[in-house]
């Protein structure tokens, strides 16, 4: 299996999965039709696909189904609250998932010192690029650029956000995964790959939740990619 840091340096751009819901069919699916990593969630209502995600014990069953048939690497969202993210962290890790997925507000301590997991640590519109320059000094791999305010969720990509994204690439020095917020479409990835995007992570608001949208759309970006 690709190691998940790697596949962010070294390919084009990586294909990251982000499930609507726990269902180890989807993950399947993804992994089959061309996604290189997926990543699930747990303890949150998730606003873009409008789905409630149980505990890690609820879930646990169909995880190990998903890690059991995984293709590539998995990741995990903790939830959207530290207490809980901190409680359910060893658990994550002892299942096997290589990365923990959390807003940097809701990321513990412990996920912060772990040498056993990456850490992809998200900033929504709020944080201030100083503080996004200081993620690789405290040890996060993976910077998520979730910085689309909610109320453009589902807007079509603009030239102000390539922008955006350019100034994380350029000033992280972390690989830069860009989570489609807004409803990015196939054809704009390769200006996401000229401005240093390493990852682009679909999610329910290009994919929907069923599974032949899934598996449709999970298809259109890897074509898209290849021509990259």
């Amino acid at each position: 299996m690709s190691d998940y840091i790697d596949l962010l340096k070294n390919k084009a751009m990586t294909l990251i999965m982000s499930l609507p819901s726990n269902d180890p069919e989807l993950a399947k699916v993804a992994f089959e039709y061309g996604a290189d990593v997926v990543k699930v969630h747990i303890n949150v209502e998730h606003r873009a696909s409008k789905t409630h995600f149980g505990s890690i014990d609820t879930e646990k069953e169909k995880f190990e189904e998903m890690l059991a048939n995984a293709k590539g690497p998995m990741g995990i969202v903790l939830g959207g609250e530290t207490v809980i993210a901190n409680n359910d962290f060893d658990k994550a890790a002892a299942m096997g998932f290589k990365f923990i997925s959390l807003y940097g507000h809701h990321m513990p301590i412990s996920v912060l010192q772990s040498k056993d997991v990456y850490r992809m640590m998200a900033c929504d519109y709020s944080y201030r690029l100083e503080e996004i320059k200081m993620f690789k000094e405290i040890g996060v791999d993976v910077l998520e650029a979730s910085i689309v305010h909610p109320e453009g969720y589902g807007d079509d990509l603009n030239s102000r956000d390539i922008l955006n994204y350019r100034i994380l690439c350029k000033e992280s020095g972390l690989p830069v995964v860009i989570p489609t917020q807004r409803k990015i479409k196939p054809s704009e990835l390769s200006i996401l790959d000229e401005v240093g995007v390493s990852g682009i992570m679909i999610g329910a608001i290009v994919t929907g939740k069923e599974i032949e949208s899934i598996k449709r759309t999970v298809c259109d970006f890897k074509e898209a990619i290849l021509k990259l």
